[in-house]
């Protein structure tokens, strides 16, 4: 199926769950991977794919109970999902033999290190960039509520229920909106990107977000970090409420290959969205270093 020059397909994972994937771009362009993040969908990387120019086939999909994806079972949720998911996609569109550049955003950030030690990510993985995400500690270290910094057990207690509510967000309004860009974004952050955020995460469906939020609450991926032995961008925004910028010093002194830390002064989680050029140019040179032309 074409949607205005993309190509949609449905792709199953391991366990049939079924996911939407979308690719645009020359078919004979070097590829470049896309996966978004918690609480987000496709449209997330449009900011960003404008600014990548054309000279790329970029993949995108919706994460398992996001956008367009199938929402799994109860027992569907978990890393090793994450990882199963990422495979499946990269089966159907990085043809055998070939490779591209994988991007993750936040929990897609975790698929890629979920997926690192699985054979389909080894044999189609040239190069991958870890946008605002962590490996493991991350409610402790959280910065959206109020008066926990700096007590890591209070602080995870305070963030689980905050962010593991499993209530309908409703329609989007003024309020809802202010909420989600204090913990998503920068104070300076443009109000037309707030807003495709909020459109997003107020689409999610409750259940998949409370799931997914407590997967994220007991994340330990380090191991998955460790064999990202191939050329890795961390990038992270110095306002990072929700994966504050020690997670990116923390990430590049794990990895045990080529790394490089791009820290973009002035923006929040929401990096793709609030800094597009930069994180476009930073997809941009792992592209041109690390695939081949055609």
């Amino acid at each position: 199926m074409t949607v205005s020059g993309r190509r949609r397909m449905r792709v199953e994972s391991a366990d049939g769950t079924r996911l939407n994937v979308e690719v645009s771009g020359p078919e004979s362009a070097p590829t470049l991977v896309l996966a978004h993040g918690w609480t987000c969908a496709i449209p997330f990387w449009s900011p960003l794919v404008t600014r990548l120019g054309s000279g790329l086939r970029v993949v995108r999909y919706d994460q398992r109970g996001h956008g367009r994806s199938d929402a799994p079972a109860r027992g569907g949720y978990g890393t090793g999902a994450l990882g199963d998911d990422l495979c499946a996609v990269l089966e159907a569109t990085v043809p055998a033999g070939t490779r591209a550049v994988l991007a993750g955003h936040s929990m897609g950030g975790m698929a890629l290190m979920a997926a690192s030690e699985r054979p389909a990510f080894r044999a189609r993985a040239a190069a991958v960039a870890l946008i605002s995400t962590g490996s493991a500690g991350l409610l402790g270290g959280c910065r959206i509520v109020p008066g926990v910094a700096g007590r890591p057990r209070l602080s995870a207690l305070a963030h689980r229920v905050a962010l593991g509510s499993a209530l309908p967000l409703g329609p989007v309004t003024p309020l809802t909106s202010a909420a989600l860009r204090y913990a998503t974004m920068a104070p300076g952050a443009a109000a037309d990107v707030a807003r495709l955020y909020a459109l997003m995460a107020h689409a999610c469906p409750p259940v998949p977000r409370r799931r997914w939020a407590r997967v994220l609450s007991t994340l330990d991926l380090d191991h998955g970090v460790c064999a990202l032995d191939i050329p890795t961008a961390v990038v992270a925004g110095t306002l990072d409420r929700l994966t504050p910028i020690a997670h990116a010093h923390r990430l590049t002194q794990l990895l045990p290959g080529p790394a490089r830390l791009v820290e973009i002064p002035g923006a929040g989680h929401m990096t793709p969205l609030e800094a597009p050029a930069t994180v476009a140019g930073v997809l941009r040179d792992l592209a041109g270093t690390h695939l081949a032309s055609p």
